[in-house]
C-alpha cells in the first residue's frame, strides 16, 4: 500500500464511519451520486484475500453520505482507477490485520496513542456524529445500526436521498482534508470518472 492510498484509506474510514472490512472492499462502482454517496454491499473476508457479500449485520447493508469536501478529494483519489479502491499488487484485497501491523500500529505508536482497544474501531464515528446532533435515524442508517425504537423502525428518512446528503456537509468530518495533487486527470475527467446516480 502506497502512502497516498494509506492516507485515502484513513480519510475514507474517518469520515464515513465504515468498517475496516468493509472500506478494503469498496470499488469505483460503489461511488454513486456524483461520487458522494458510497454503496456499502460486500467486505474482505476476515481471514482470506477476498471479496464476500455478506456483512455483520442485515443494517450493515446501507449507503453512506459523504461531506462535499472528502467526496471531492475521493473523487481525484478514484481516477484512473479500476476495481478496487484499495489493493496488493497482485490485484487482492488488503487483509486489514497486516495494514494495522505494519502500518496503523506504528502511527499510532509515533503519536502516543497506542493503547488498548485503539485500532480500526477508533475510525467509526458515532461519538462524533452525535456530538454534532445528526439525525438519529440518519446516523444510524450511516453507521450501519438497526433500529431499536419503533419510531426509528417506521422511519424512512434513509430514503430521502437529498435530506441526507444535506445533512452530511453540516455534520462535517473533525478533521482538515489534505489538498491532493491530481495525477493524470483533468477536472472533467475526474468528475466524468464517478458515476452519477440519485
Amino acid at each position: 500500500m502506497t502512502a497516498t492510498e494509506e492516507q485515502a484509506l484513513y480519510i475514507l474510514l474517518a469520515s464515513s464511519g465504515m468498517r475496516i472490512s468493509e472500506a478494503l472492499a469498496i470499488e469505483r462502482k460503489n461511488f454513486t451520486n456524483d461520487g458522494c454517496t458510497i454503496e456499502v454491499r460486500q467486505q474482505v473476508h476476515r481471514e482470506k484475500p477476498l471479496i464476500v457479500s455478506y456483512l455483520k449485520t442485515d443494517a450493515a447493508y446501507r449507503d453512506i453520505d459523504l461531506h462535499p469536501e472528502v467526496a471531492e478529494y475521493l473523487r481525484v483519489f478514484i481516477c484512473g482507477k479500476d476495481g478496487l479502491l484499495f489493493k496488493t499488487r497482485n490485484g487482492t484485497p488488503h487483509l486489514h490485520n497486516n495494514i494495522e501491523e505494519r502500518r496503523l500500529t506504528e502511527r499510532l505508536k509515533v503519536m502516543q496513542l497506542d493503547e488498548p482497544g485503539m485500532g480500526w474501531h477508533a475510525f467509526r464515528r458515532n461519538t462524533w456524529l452525535r456530538g454534532r446532533r445528526c439525525q438519529e435515524d440518519i446516523k444510524n442508517f450511516w453507521m450501519g445500526h438497526k433500529p431499536r425504537t419503533m419510531s426509528e423502525l417506521y422511519s424512512h428518512l434513509f430514503e430521502e436521498v437529498e435530506l441526507r446528503l444535506a445533512e452530511s456537509a453540516p455534520v462535517g468530518v473533525g478533521f482538515d482534508i489534505p489538498s491532493q495533487i491530481v495525477p493524470n486527470c483533468s477536472k472533467g475527467s475526474v468528475l466524468s470518472d464517478v458515476q452519477v446516480n440519485m
